[in-house]
């Protein structure tokens, strides 16, 4: 907390542990077990729940996050963080807005200056760099190359530049596109020095932030910048999500493609190898991507909306 003020992953856990314990009747030992903290801890965030407002005869939080309805999908995808953003989505741009702010706080409010900060391009990723404050001198890495947009707004290695230098932390970026013709040129760039220091880096990331598309037009950025013949070869095999490059079917299984050879950016290995990655999808039409991810193991922590999130519990 800083100032008085309940980070959201503060309250989420805050909920979490009064929601179990309160109407579950869960021992504070057995919480404590299970959330990995001391019985005191444990007691001391029943007691900041009950002392700020949050626990009353339910479990409330004033602003725009749904505690609840967070806490119920960290519970049912055993994730490290969940953020619910009581948000319409007849706005694509105004729902990536809040999304971005809600993720700016999470990780304004969990990131330290030990940690190194992997940041795949999204629109939503950018919307949250907008909203971010400075980090601790936290290191940032640039995890995917640059898709040239139409609209041409901010790029991976903007995005990268743009959290390092209001942090003064170092930044670990690369100058190449993400998807290039032929796997050999591909190879060729990763070897380049600028491209092959910052995937050394890759390893020493604790936390990252990507978006997450669903395979098909409109719904994935990486989609609509591809040629005709990788968006049917992929679905051919059955992609069904991606993110940032990482391709998965439907059960969250990664998907081998040739695609894969001829992108620049991080790989399902190393993904996986992360302690923490944070997505931030948006739109009821994502659902079967947004629970590819989640069955993957790739993701620990998701910022989405209330419909999106009321759909997964539903439907999982």
């Amino acid at each position: 907390m800083t100032g008085g003020l309940i980070g959201p992953a503060q309250a989420v856990l805050m909920a979490s542990i009064a929601r179990r314990h309160y109407l579950h009747g869960r021992s504070k030992v057995e919480l404590a077990r299970e959330f990995g903290l001391s019985r005191f801890k444990v007691a001391r965030l029943i007691d900041e729940a009950r002392d700020s407002g949050l626990v009353r005869i339910e479990i409330s939080h004033h602003g725009e996050i749904d505690v609840d309805l967070s806490a119920r999908l960290a519970e049912r995808f055993q994730l490290v963080h969940a953020i619910v953003v009581d948000t319409p989505e007849d706005d694509a741009a105004s729902l990536r807005d809040h999304l971005g702010r809600a993720a700016a706080q999470l990780l304004g409010e969990v990131i330290t200056s030990k940690d190194v900060l992997g940041l795949a391009w999204a629109r939503a990723v950018s919307a949250m760099v907008r909203a971010l404050r400075p980090l601790p001198g936290t290191p940032v890495v640039q995890l995917t190359g640059a898709l040239a947009l139409p609209d041409g707004r901010d790029t991976s290695v903007d995005v990268v530049r743009n959290v390092a230098g209001a942090s003064g932390g170092a930044a670990h970026l690369f100058y190449a596109p993400f998807t290039v013709p032929d796997a050999a040129t591909a190879r060729a760039l990763r070897q380049q020095p600028e491209v092959a220091r910052a995937f050394d880096q890759l390893p020493s990331v604790t936390r990252a932030v990507a978006g997450i598309g669903l395979w098909e037009p409109g719904q994935s950025t990486l989609y609509d910048a591809s040629s005709e013949f990788d968006r049917q070869e992929l679905r051919r095999l059955g992609v069904c999500a991606d993110i940032s490059g990482v391709f998965l079917d439907a059960d969250g299984k990664p998907v081998r493609t040739e695609l894969a050879e001829r992108t620049i950016g991080i790989n399902h290995e190393q993904m996986q190898a992360i302690p923490e990655v944070i997505a931030i999808p948006y739109g009821v039409a994502r659902a079967p991507a947004v629970r590819a991810a989640v069955r993957s193991g790739l993701i620990g922590g998701l910022v989405t909306h209330t419909a999106l999130a009321e759909l997964l519990l539903d439907d999982e």
